[in-house]
């Protein structure tokens, strides 16, 4: 008997003896779940054991059934509407599972939710003891039905690009060696795939990264929060209308360079800070007010005991980062921070739900065939800056991802198209005490000191902004699952940290890693030069460098730039040096980068950097990070590229400015390497904009 699989293709497959036999293999796990259910839940009646197998079948069966019939409903209603349906829709088939089998009876509805939830975990343990894939279960029938027969796809192949958000080549390498990293470590002795480093220049931070990646322009992006005077208030960039600026930027100065985004041919963006130009993007911060279809949610929400698992790994995360909060404390580590708050929540919302959430809808877009899927995992980034670079539990979180990147490989080997992965980061990161423990005050109260020394007239004010990078992709989450507000409601709503008429002698300082940064909302485009900041506040400048743990201050000084450290300075446009460098510790290329930033419309009237260890390489962020990146100094700037090995890097795009170096220097020079491994693949029409130079006839 003929039946068509759930591909846009059409394909079809035949029903076979060995597709009975596995339907009912596959009976036997959620059976074997609900057997130890019924015996920790009371409430639940079975007279044999065997009932249980027909009560699972019931589960799957109507799992197959319901889909199909929600999928035009869903289509129309909204990811959070998907979610409500998708859960009363599970709770409906268990019901129906526990009381149309004979042998099988409930006392009361109320057991029903102890039942879901209780499943949940039995399934989470018994993988977790067998050592299997969490991740595979949320894309199991994907891989069970396309095993057999692969659809074909009439078009080009594919691309499938994940980002390892804060994965730094150091540490891939002792990834490799450490055992934490099998599927990279299979891929690339195997030989298929090759891993170079490339350089994420200065802010080495998400957003900025994102926008040459994604749109191939990070001009104006100065920081991941800065005061802008454009908009005369502080622009953050994981906060949706904020990011839904950022791209509209990113994209004009994009264009304008003849560049166009990666995903602007029908591709798919999940989870990332912006969209490249996607025809579908999800959990996307800078498009999330848009609202959109609930369909890509349907498999991961209606599926039985999927949701329910994430749930019970989100609260596993939850007392797993306590108990290692309490172990860091116990065996005196150092640095730490008090790992309290906030983040106990962000942290398991990103390595549990998130997580799972973005394999399955990678796995929708690619089952659909899209052309290019970019997606961002942040679990490895949130987990390290509140533990460290390369602890122990930040080492299991990138573990995670790992196993994650075997079921999309496995999930796109049975996709319509023939897809080609790459693995890339946008930024590594740098360890250290926090500044606040090395100067024994917060960067905040630094400067609202000096500043308060030579106040006349009025009282300087100083307005802060923080905030952490992840917590945007969950208030995305957020946001999709609830209303959505109307754009004029969207654009008004700013959220200012500061106000346009702040009055003389306001300063605004924002945080963003080992750098801050320092403007004058009353003073042009919110810059001073070196000398009027002197006569207005002449113990700023001198103070901060005489403070433990700032490394150095930049700014305009007349027609030119220069880096100040406590012995030296820094032309940043001659390249003289008087005195001690301050800018040795960071590098050749620190200058050229500082100098890049400060030549922003966007750039601040000063800015801050911490020390960087020379030895270590270790630097102190201003916020309470024991991790961080943002700035220059250690394994922040070193990014990761993890290629096809038949794809060799454009010698014409590697820097060779540092003698003794080839490497691809900035998200624009890989944005412009991917766009080139697309044409050359058939994955972007040859047609499209060129990656460098102008655009191309049609």
């Amino acid at each position: 008997m003929a039946r068509r699989r759930w591909w846009p293709s059409g394909t079809r497959w035949v029903l076979t003896a060995r597709d009975a036999r596995d339907g009912l293999l596959s009976l036997v796990p959620t059976a074997l779940a609900l057997w130890v259910t019924v015996h920790v839940v009371a409430g639940v009646e079975y007279s044999s054991p065997f009932w249980l197998l027909g009560s699972a079948a019931v589960l799957g069966v109507g799992d197959l059934v319901v889909r199909p019939l929600l999928g035009p409903l869903v289509a129309v209603v909204g990811p959070l509407a998907t979610v409500l349906v998708g859960v009363v829709v599970q709770l409906l088939l268990l019901h129906t599972a526990l009381t149309a089998v004979p042998g099988l009876d409930l006392t009361s509805l109320g057991v029903l939710w102890q039942v879901y939830l209780v499943t949940g975990l039995v399934a989470v343990v018994a993988r977790w003891l067998v050592g299997a894939n969490d991740s595979r279960w949320v894309v199991s029938e994907i891989l069970h039905r396309g095993g057999r027969v692969r659809p074909q796809h009439p078009g080009p192949p594919g691309l499938l690009v994940v980002q390892i958000d804060g994965l730094s080549m150091p540490l891939l390498r002792f990834g490799i060696h450490a055992g934490t990293l099998p599927t990279l470590a299979r891929w690339l002795r195997s030989g298929t795939h090759q891993a170079v480093g490339w350089r994420a220049q200065l802010p080495s931070t998400t957003p900025a990264s994102q926008a040459g990646l994604l749109h191939g322009s990070t001009l104006d992006v100065p920081a991941f929060r800065w005061w802008d005077p454009e908009l005369r208030r502080v622009l953050v960039s994981n906060r949706p209308a904020d990011a839904a600026v950022l791209e509209r930027r990113a994209r004009a100065a994009a264009h304008a360079a003849g560049r166009t985004g990666l995903l602007a041919e029908d591709g798919a963006s999940i989870g990332n800070v912006f969209s490249g130009e996607a025809g579908h993007a999800h959990l996307v911060v800078s498009t999330s007010r848009a609202g959109g279809s609930g369909r890509p949610y349907l498999r991961y929400v209606v599926r039985p005991f999927v949701l329910a698992r994430s749930l019970v790994l989100t609260v596993g995360e939850v007392v797993k980062e306590l108990y290692q909060g309490w172990q860091q404390r116990a065996r005196r580590v150092e640095p730490r921070i008090r790992r309290r708050g906030w983040y106990v929540l962000l942290r398991a919302l990103s390595n549990g739900l998130l997580r799972d959430l973005n394999v399955s809808l990678v796995a929708e877009e690619l089952v659909q065939g899209r052309p290019v899927v970019f997606v961002d995992f942040v679990d490895y980034d949130e987990v390290a800056h509140h533990a460290g670079v390369a602890r122990a539990e930040s080492l299991d979180a990138l573990s995670g991802v790992d196993r994650v990147l075997q079921t999309l490989a496995d999930v796109a080997a049975v996709s319509p198209r023939e897809y080609s992965l790459v693995v890339l980061s946008d930024h590594g990161q740098s360890q250290g005490e926090t500044f606040e423990q090395v100067a024994g005050r917060r960067i905040t109260d630094v400067v609202a000191d000096l500043l308060r020394r030579t106040a006349h007239e009025h009282e300087p004010r100083v307005t802060t902004a923080a905030g952490a990078e992840v917590r945007g992709r969950v208030d995305v989450l957020v946001r999709d699952l609830g209303p959505h507000a109307s754009a004029e409601r969207a654009e008004a709503r700013h959220e200012p940290d500061t106000d346009a008429d702040a009055g003389p002698d306001a300063a605004v300082l924002v945080t963003a890693g080992c750098t801050a940064l320092l403007s004058v909302p009353d003073a042009p485009g919110g810059r001073l030069p070196l000398e009027a900041l002197a006569q207005r506040w002449p113990a700023l400048v001198p103070g901060l460098l005489a403070t433990p743990g700032v490394g150095f201050v930049a700014g305009r000084r007349g027609d030119t730039l220069v880096a100040l450290g406590a012995a030296g300075e820094h032309d940043l446009v001659t390249g003289r040096v008087t005195g001690v460098d301050p800018l040795a510790v960071a590098g050749p290329r620190a200058a050229g980068e500082v100098r890049r930033v400060l030549e922003f419309s966007t750039a601040p009237a000063l800015l801050v950097h911490s020390s960087i260890d020379a030895a270590t390489g270790e630097v102190h962020a201003f916020e309470e990070q024991v991790g961080s990146h943002g700035g220059l100094g250690g394994w922040q700037n070193d990014a990761v590229l993890v290629h096809p090995a038949a794809w060799a890097v454009d010698a014409d795009l590697l820097d060779r400015s540092v003698p003794g170096e080839e490497v691809l220097v900035g998200a624009e020079a890989v944005h412009d390497q991917l766009v080139r491994w697309m044409r050359t693949a058939g994955v972007r029409r040859a047609g499209s904009p060129q990656a460098t130079g102008g655009v191309e006839a049609t």
